[in-house]
């Protein structure tokens, strides 16, 4: 178990030490390396993640899970990556962010895999309806923790080779990840549906995760020390001397100090719980966008996955474009660049729902939609919490935001189905279809939530714990 535990320890000092006037150069030739790893690395485990959302009307259309089932399956990952994701991000503080990222991706890989194997037998008919609930359920949530050991490795990593000063920038940067992943589900997952049947999205997400897994092992570092170079207060200017005196068992309990005092921070709960209404609406749209487009207005799966899969494409204008404004325009103050945003995904998600079945309609709202989504995902989702807790306890603050964020998309996938499954109705050309219009109200209503919550926070100052 010791040698287990040390493989995933930080990585020591390197014995090798880069010549002075190859630092400059080295440094960010390995940070870009870092940044680039977390960002597509992390991306890629979007796709394994994201495979299910997809699935969902073709697997109701062949008879073998309904929306409730579909909803708790979705549930099981998002209450097991909650979890894992409070548990990782303090684990991570004083990880080896390369191997700790890529254990998480061959895991998710395999579950991804097991799946579509699952999948080949149900329609076969060697596996029960019954026994397929519980499998996927078992398979999901065991994704669901993999997933959780995705972001906080590659947030950790900014923060261990970046200087405060363009931290936010490179974060709305990362922060893009979430959105090339989604796309890349809703485009290449929903063409491999489309065409091959719904056990191929599994198989298509597994092999794009091990894309995932060899870019994170070839270009993601540690430490800027395991390369062989200053710390990155060093580095950066900010130098921090009590720290580098330290003995690691003293850094160590640094570190824990740390954390309990962030646990304690209420403005750290108070992001959280607004990043958590925040997930309820981003999710509702990737995991059931599709279907309500299919049931609600009359499109086909390509057409719908398609329309869902504009969301995230746009989103990485609002990713991009937060972390720049806030660092560059608005000195490093996220709360208002946050609360425009909060208001847009409001209004473009109302627009998507009660707006008519014109693509045009639709477009536009994914588009409006997905540009609110990435600025949120960059500053409540992460970016505002680190902001206001110290470096060394990144994770600790990442581990809470998202444990309350992917409780919340969970609990909002059950609510959904249920709802769903209690509001059948029958249309005009006479098929049995779904009610979204309580569906809709829940979605817009946590939505606006999540935007008022942060204003809280408004005069809040980073936690000094000296």
């Amino acid at each position: 178990m010791g040698k287990f535990l040390d493989f995933y320890r930080v990585s020591d000092p390197s014995a090798e030490k880069v010549a002075p006037e190859k630092v400059d150069s080295t440094y960010k030739r390995l940070r870009i390396q870092t940044f680039l790893a977390g960002t597509f690395g992390y991306a890629l485990y979007y796709v394994c993640r994201l495979s299910m959302g997809v699935m969902k009307q073709p697997l109701i259309d062949a008879g073998l899970l309904n929306a409730t089932q579909l909803g708790i399956i979705g549930a099981c990952l998002y209450w097991a990556y909650a979890v894992g994701k409070f548990i990782n991000g303090f684990l991570c503080d004083g990880a080896n962010i390369k191997r700790f990222m890529a254990t998480g991706l061959v895991i998710s890989v395999a579950m991804n895999f097991t799946m579509g194997v699952l999948g080949v037998s149900a329609l076969n008919g060697s596996i029960a309806n019954s026994m397929l609930f519980i499998m996927f359920a078992v398979c999901w949530a065991i994704n669901g923790w993999a997933q959780s050991m995705g972001a906080p490795p590659a947030i950790i990593g900014l923060s261990r080779w970046f200087p405060l000063k363009i931290r936010g920038t490179f974060y709305g940067f990362f922060s893009s990840s979430h959105n090339i992943g989604e796309g890349l589900s809703f485009v290449f997952v929903g063409m491999l549906v489309a065409t091959f049947g719904w056990k191929w999205g599994f198989f298509g997400a597994a092999l794009a995760g091990v894309l995932g897994i060899l870019i994170i092992l070839f270009l993601l570092h540690d430490t800027t020390e395991s390369k062989g170079l200053p710390p990155i207060e060093v580095l950066s200017g900010e130098s921090d001397k009590v720290e580098e005196a330290l003995s690691p068992e003293e850094k160590r309990r640094e570190m824990t100090r740390m954390q309990k005092a962030v646990i304690k921070n209420p403005g750290v709960w108070i992001l959280a719980l607004a990043s958590a209404f925040m997930y309820m609406s981003r999710y509702a749209i990737n995991e059931w966008g599709t279907i309500f487009l299919q049931e609600a207005k009359g499109y086909s799966l390509a057409e719908a996955a398609t329309i869902i899969g504009i969301n995230p494409i746009f989103g990485i204008i609002g990713t991009v474009v937060s972390g720049w404004l806030s660092d560059f325009v608005f000195k490093g103050d996220r709360k208002y660049p946050a609360f425009v945003a909060g208001v847009l995904e409001t209004i473009s998600l109302a627009l998507f729902l009660f707006g008519g079945p014109a693509r045009w309609v639709n477009i536009l709202a994914m588009v409006l939609f997905g540009i609110a989504i990435g600025v949120l995902i960059s500053f409540l989702g992460g970016l505002m919490a680190i902001d206001i807790v110290p470096r060394k306890a990144t994770g600790a603050a990442l581990g809470i935001v998202g444990m309350a964020s992917y409780a919340a998309a969970g609990l909002q996938n059950v609510v959904t189905g249920v709802l769903l499954d209690g509001n059948i109705i029958t249309n005009a050309a006479g098929a049995q279809v779904h009610d979204f219009t309580a569906v809709s109200w829940f979605w817009v209503g946590a939505a606006t939530i999540s935007f008022l919550l942060p204003i809280l926070n408004w005069k809040r100052k980073q936690q000094n714990l000296d």
